[in-house]
């Protein structure tokens, strides 16, 4: 006699059909946690202290002789960068809204937005002026970037509304544009690399716990859908943002090696290229991270 197969749902017993992605919050936490420690640690080694000052300080000094078309495209998106980063998040988030019906997503997601700008703001009033550690500089505090912060934001906040079969794209796109204004400001001398990585640690610190309770009120679409492999989910947007943090780690060793072994007598451009990396290897760091996180939280979680 045979019998008819039961499914795997149908003979777990009602304590296990819970949120499998429970089990991520405590990764949650860390990230959260290790995001406000770097903040911390940014801003006493790159304000608070000579070395800091100075590498921090050279890099935004040597953007001086970066200029020509490079320098007038980075202004001109700069110019546009709030319109376009409140264009692209209200289109995402809205259509995504309204089609799909994940309202409560994105009304936290945007609230996290809106409290990410306003903690740089804060932040920005709160941290003391720069004191003075024997390095020419403007003692008024500039930390964290308010236009990264923007940008940074606006990203993530795509980020949280759309599928998990759409992230690693929406990381990788969003990653891109983060860095690329964070590097804008430092060509245009608005802004030290400092700065710019700050206002990175700031967006994550609070867009993970966002997140988090995105992952929480979205549970039936937060999901992996059972087509397989689809396009925007590839492990390749994973592999660019790692291997473009790499290559940056590689060109901030070869630029503070070579002013360090004095190859390079004295430096023109090294500190400058050693800031681009920094904040090419901050940006990217945080959206390979969040993509495994978030890719985690939703391969360990069934469909109520």
């Amino acid at each position: 006699m045979s019998f008819p197969k039961t499914s795997r749902l149908a003979t777990r017993g009602p304590a296990t059909l819970r949120w499998d992605g429970a089990g991520t919050g405590f990764l949650f936490v860390l990230a959260t946690l290790a995001c406000m420690v770097s903040l911390v640690a940014t801003y006493y080694f790159f304000v608070r202290t000579t070395t800091g000052q100075y590498i921090d300080e050279s890099a935004l000094v040597e953007a001086a002789t970066i200029n020509g078309p490079a320098e007038r495209a980075s202004t001109k998106f700069l110019d546009w960068l709030p319109v376009i980063s409140l264009a692209i998040a209200a289109v995402v988030v809205v259509f995504v809204t309204v089609m799909r019906r994940r309202w409560k997503s994105a009304g936290i997601a945007v609230a996290a937005c809106v409290a990410a700008n306003l903690a740089t703001q804060v932040l920005k009033d709160w941290f003391p002026n720069r004191p003075f550690r024997g390095v020419q500089t403007i003692d008024l505090n500039s930390l964290p970037s308010g236009h990264t912060t923007l940008a940074a934001s606006a990203a993530a906040a795509v980020f949280l509304v759309v599928s998990p079969r759409w992230r690693p794209l929406a990381g990788f796109l969003g990653g891109t544009f983060a860095v690329a204004a964070g590097v804008s400001t430092l060509i245009n001398q608005w802004h030290r690399p400092a700065d710019v990585v700050a206002a990175f640690l700031v967006v994550g610190a609070v867009m993970l716990p966002a997140g988090w309770l995105v992952l929480r009120t979205g549970k039936r679409w937060n999901v992996p859908d059972g087509r397989g492999d689809h396009w925007a989910s590839s492990r390749l947007w994973l592999s660019l943002s790692t291997l473009a943090g790499v290559a940056a780690a590689a060109v901030a060793v070869y630029s503070l090696t070579g002013i360090a072994t004095g190859l390079g007598k004295e430096s023109t451009t090294n500190y400058f290229w050693a800031g681009v990396s920094l904040i090419v290897i901050t940006g990217y760091l945080t959206t390979v991270a969040a993509t495994w996180l978030f890719g985690l939280s939703a391969r360990r979680r069934q469909s109520p």
